[in-house]
């Protein structure tokens, strides 16, 4: 008889962020390849679950049967060890890790080191754990203690996509961020900012409803700066292909990423990128597609944006070099198979 498989998900599976958008997609792909999977709704509270979410989690994965495979977000995963030290012998888990929770920007220390002890409990009672970079996996390795063999990647896949024309006036820089912390902002704010004598308009595409506070702060920031008429919040948007299409130069000045879906979507729609130096982002985006600056200096920021605002005839060379990228980027139904064959081996 074949295990059951389910896939615990904490909040709305719609969310507008890269891991669920992972998430989402990995779900089709399962069905494309005729892989049945139970969604488990876990509560929104995760990665700082109420005691109601921690009482509800129990006993969503006390009712399943015994040998059940549990691939779980690890939006929830780290933050539930209990959970998993207590049916890690019942329950044949796979965490799912888009990147560490202790990575997270804006923890204090206290929190970022209860998360790294909670973390470690949790996938140390995994049978396996997905990543989506080679990066998260050296992390999980050296800061962690995990056991390589227990590792597999699969990372974010791309879809072909029409490439944006450039040649935007003024030109057209777009950031696809929800607006928490991690994703700096502020940086890029301020780095655009020094920029004000040259021509262009920003447009960050992302929602406000993880942290509305800093949010805030951002919009504020704006406004101080007397960019509001150049620097444009956009919200979440279902449907950003209107967006890539129309802009000249993709930037996100992220403290930290696990992967950077995002970073892997502008080269598919063959626009120049500006990225910083974190997690898996080098090694995603080429040189010859864009420039990789040190992350949390506005200064360095603005340097590279300075150069490719100004030099036309090298913004269009980083566009062919993304358009060439594009090329070799991953697709959906390979991170799926590598899924598919680690549920194989641990259903055994």
């Amino acid at each position: 008889m074949q295990a059951e498989l389910y896939f615990a998900i904490p909040g709305d599976l719609e969310n507008r962020t890269g891991g669920y958008a992972y998430d989402r997609r990995i779900l089709q792909e399962f069905a494309a390849l005729g892989q049945h999977c139970t969604v488990l709704s876990l509560d929104a509270s995760f990665p700082f679950p109420s005691t109601a979410a921690v009482a509800d989690a129990e006993q969503i994965f006390s009712a399943l049967s015994p040998d059940s495979i549990v691939l779980v977000d690890g939006l929830a995963f780290g933050a539930m060890p209990a959970i998993v030290r207590k049916h890690c012998q019942r329950l044949r888990f796979i965490a799912l890790c888009h990147h560490p929770l202790a990575l997270e920007t804006g923890l204090d220390a206290a929190q970022a080191s209860a998360f790294k002890r909670s973390e470690k409990i949790a996938l140390d009672g995994a049978r396996a754990i997905i990543v989506t970079s080679p990066a998260t996996a050296q992390t999980l390795v050296t800061q962690f203690a995990i056991d390589p063999v227990k590792i597999s990647i699969a990372v974010p896949g791309s879809d072909p996509a029409p490439f944006a024309r450039g040649g935007g006036t003024p030109p057209v820089l777009l950031t696809v961020a929800t607006l928490t912390k991690r994703k700096a902002h502020d940086v890029l704010i301020e780095a655009l900012a020094s920029l004000r004598e040259l021509s262009w308009t920003a447009r960050f595409a992302g929602g406000a409803h993880y942290d509305p506070q800093w949010a805030d702060y951002l919009k504020k920031k704006v406004e101080s700066a007397g960019l509001t008429d150049r620097i444009h919040f956009l919200g979440a948007i279902d449907d950003l292909s209107r967006e890539y299409q129309q802009a000249d130069l993709f930037v996100l000045a992220s403290h930290y990423e696990g992967y950077g879906m995002v970073y892997a979507e502008a080269i598919a729609y063959g626009l120049p990128v500006v990225a910083t130096q974190c997690g898996a982002v080098s090694t995603l985006v080429p040189k010859t597609a864009g420039r990789i600056i040190p992350a949390a200096n506005h200064a360095a920021l603005s340097a590279a944006l300075r150069e490719l605002l100004e030099d036309s005839t090298l913004r269009a060379q980083l566009q062919k070099g993304a358009r060439k990228a594009a090329e070799l980027l991953p697709r959906w139904q390979d991170s799926a198979r590598i899924i598919q064959q680690t549920i194989d081996r641990i259903a055994q």
